[in-house]
């Protein structure tokens, strides 16, 4: 593609639109140097500039987020994840990033090597992971190339993680064919440190020696950067730059001596390579601390013959890092990297001023201003037009009285519990460790969060991702505002308060007005619920270009806004399971019941009705419910809880029993339509339990606090009834649930 011959080839227009500069990015670059750069200068801002690392379309509405909390230890978006205080000197530092382009064309490696990247964030900050989540969707199951990819993915996902030994205690998995060919794989980390231990990216002091330490650099995942901002077609598997390769077990080994170089107190500043690699950590950081650097590009640790300057760079070979050094203190750095067993060389210092000056061989071979590669800096920033789709007005239109109730709703219900946005989860799960390191208390298979143990202490945390994506479609605004309130609502229902959030936005192509204004709106849904539950928003992840073009006809995916949040539960008593707990408790509906079947998995997977509203939600009302459910549980007057979400009342009561294999028995709501009663998906629901001799008072209490609740009925030994029919019994359907999805992924 381009001449070897790096220094004497002519750089022209031509040459910048072929690594993804438009026509005003290339007049820019040469205004900023003074003069044409050269294919290697011109390589570095073709990846730096690129939507994935600069954010260049995004960021002027992600400044609009809410990020204020009294909880932060640090200011968002300025360190490579988020940092909360958790107390007792504690600090969890969190985040959710994307793999999906990588893993569309080569799922176990695109998913491994996202797992092992969003590691890196974490520890690169001087916190030890404790805990993963991830968040996937994929097309419609029936595929064999969905197939193909959800073995993939979950495979990467689970023997990375297995290997690098860090529990997987929670996510989600949703299939619509929306993402036929474009995939999401979205991996989130948690960890745990001592707050006065952080380290930051950071580059200065002029005469700092400059490490990289890790994995030896090859010509994997070149220009990787730049093939995330753009969109996949039939040719992409053409354009894919060679496949990064992750290794846990060098992960594992760089993690300990990162950890242990923390101690040495020799660090100034550190940061993991991701996208782009050499060059956007050296950037970054000095940026940062203001400063520049002189790297030698021959010092670098190679495993492949013959790479050129701009090939190292740019490559984004796993498992290293960049670290600058207290000047004198080398040898006490070397020590732990000899002694791990690590890769390392000094490749360049600290200098005064701006420049990041690259060598090869003595030879100057690129010279750019670090603050002109990075965000807040002089990267560009666009304001793109945006209008709302044509789609939205057929959503409007919906009337639930032109779709029937059905006649056979026990027939529905059976067939709703082996639909494959419903099911349980355990063929991916299984192959997932969710008890390495021995804090997992619960995953969120067992609780509507997974939880966390903070050992030595009488604090757990509670993780979640949510996002039903539907609903975003339906309504970008209110549908994620659902997703921010369900991510609070599993939290709470697990015993804890939510503190802050990441975000991992996963939206089509942001030059496509009608994309471009799904993801405002959904910036404006997001900002307006973070701020009700006050939840900041610490930092993330925007994945444009989400889609794919087919017969010269382009399909964006679903807008997801995936929220990842962190809930802290300062008493470990209070932690709530989901599992109805003894026969004969009573079953109680927090909230109101509608008559609403608005983008229910119902609508969609019986009727096949594409176009309707989100369904009813009232932040408010949300907010409200929350507050007494919280109330209930310090209160001890629950013994489960969990929320109403994909599936409806039905889903919600039938997996409360399958924990301990027990059944209930409910009237339903003879004013609401049975359908939209069992399978409606109207928002801020929860269904608890309760104890006969608890009852009156859990009464008293509500009539208190003036919210709607319902008594459904009781708790059974073990059959499912609905207005003194039965729905079968439990261990029948377990059956169903539990090897459903398999069957499908198999078949």
């Amino acid at each position: 593609m381009f001449s070897e011959n790096f220094s004497i080839m002519e750089v022209t227009l031509k040459t910048a639109k072929q690594l993804g500069l438009i026509p005003e990015e290339f007049d820019k670059i040469v205004e900023i140097l003074g003069r044409t750069p050269n294919f290697t200068e011109l390589s570095i801002y073709s990846v730096m500039w690129s939507e994935h690392a600069s954010y260049k379309n995004s960021i002027k509405w992600l400044k609009t987020l809410h990020r204020e909390g009294k909880h932060l230890l640090a200011e968002p978006g300025q360190e490579n994840a988020g940092v909360v205080d958790l107390g007792d000197d504690l600090a969890c530092v969190f985040k959710i990033e994307s793999h999906n382009h990588p893993s569309a064309i080569e799922p176990y490696q695109g998913a491994a090597t996202g797992v092992g990247g969003i590691n890196r964030d974490i520890f690169s900050m001087g916190a030890r992971p404790i805990a993963q989540l991830n968040s996937l969707r994929f097309g419609e199951i029936q595929l064999d190339k969905t197939k193909w990819l959800v073995k993939g993915v979950v495979k990467g996902i689970g023997d990375y993680g297995n290997a690098f030994g860090v529990p997987v205690v929670g996510g989600e998995v949703f299939f619509d064919k929306s993402y036929n060919e474009n995939p999401l794989v979205n991996a989130m980390s948690v960890g745990i440190m001592n707050k006065n231990d952080l380290i930051s990216a950071i580059a200065y002091g002029a005469g700092n020696p400059v490490y990289i330490f890790g994995s030896s650099t090859g010509k994997d995942g070149i220009h990787g950067a730049t093939f995330a901002s753009a969109n996949l077609t039939e040719s992409s598997q053409e354009d894919l730059p060679s496949v990064q390769v992750g290794d846990p077990f060098a992960e594992k080994l760089l993690l300990e001596a990162t950890l242990e170089l923390a101690k040495t107190k020799t660090i100034i500043g550190l940061q993991d390579m991701g996208a782009a690699g050499i060059i956007c950590s050296t950037s970054e950081m000095s940026a940062k601390g203001e400063h520049g650097m002189e790297i030698h590009l021959d010092k670098v640790p190679l495993r492949q013959d013959n790479m050129l300057p701009w090939e190292i760079l740019l490559s984004e070979s796993q498992e290293r890092m960049l670290v600058v050094i207290k000047k004198g203190m080398e040898k006490e750095a070397e020590q732990v990297f000899e002694k791990w067993d690590i890769n390392f060389a000094q490749i360049g210092q600290v200098t005064e001023g701006n420049d990041l000056k690259f060598y090869w061989n003595s030879e100057l071979v690129a010279n750019v201003p670090a603050s002109t590669l990075v965000l807040g800096g002089e990267a560009p920033v666009y304001e793109r037009e945006y209008q709302r789709p044509t789609y939205f007005i057929k959503n409007k239109e919906f009337d639930i009285d032109e779709i029937p109730i059905p006649d056979n709703i026990k027939d529905i219900a059976c067939k709703m519990i082996e639909n494959p946005n419903i099911v349980s989860r355990r063929w991916i799960t299984e192959q997932y460790d969710t008890m390495v390191q021995t804090s997992t208390i619960s995953t969120n298979f067992v609780a509507d969060a997974g939880i966390v143990n903070i050992k030595g202490t009488n604090k757990a945390i509670a993780l979640t991702t949510d996002c039903n994506s539907r609903y975003v479609y339906a309504n970008p605004n209110l549908g994620t505002q659902i997703a921010v309130s369900e991510a609070a609502r599993n939290i709470v229902c697990s015993g804890g308060e939510p503190v802050a959030i990441t975000n991992c936005l996963n939206f089509g192509n942001p030059y496509n007005k009608e994309v471009f204004w799904q993801f405002v709106e959904a910036i404006k849904g997001m900002n307006e619920a973070c701020k009700k539950f006050n939840t900041p928003v610490t930092g993330g992840n925007v994945s444009f270009y989400n889609q794919t073009v087919l017969e010269n006809k382009t399909e964006p995916i679903y807008p997801t806004p995936v929220i990842g949040m962190l809930g802290i539960i300062n008493d470990k008593n209070d932690i709530m399971t989901l599992g109805f707990k003894d026969k004969g408790d009573v079953i109680f509906l927090l909230g109101e019941s509608k008559n609403d079947i608005s983008s229910s998995e119902y609508l969609n997977y019986y009727h096949a009705v594409k176009y309707s509203p989100a369904p009813d939600f009232n932040l408010e009302q949300e907010f409200k419910l929350q507050s007494v459910l919280k109330k209930l549980i310090k209160k001890r007057l629950v013994r489960s809880a969990h929320d109403v979400s994909e599936g409806g009342l039905f889903t919600t009561l039938v997996e409360s029993s399958l924990v301990y294999n027990l059944g209930f028995d409910i009237t339903t709501d003879s004013e609401i339509r049975i359908d939209a009663f069992l399978f409606g998906e109207a928002q801020s629901r929860v269904v608890v339990s309760v104890t006969p001799h608890k009852m009156n008072t859990f009464i008293d209490f509500m009539r208190e606090e003036n919210f709607p609740f319902l008594s459904l009925g009781h708790v059974t030994k073990g059959e499912l009834r609905i207005d003194d029919e039965s729905y079968g019994f439990i261990m029948d359907i377990k059956t169903k649930y539990m090897n459903a999805l398999g069957e499908l992924i198999d078949k």
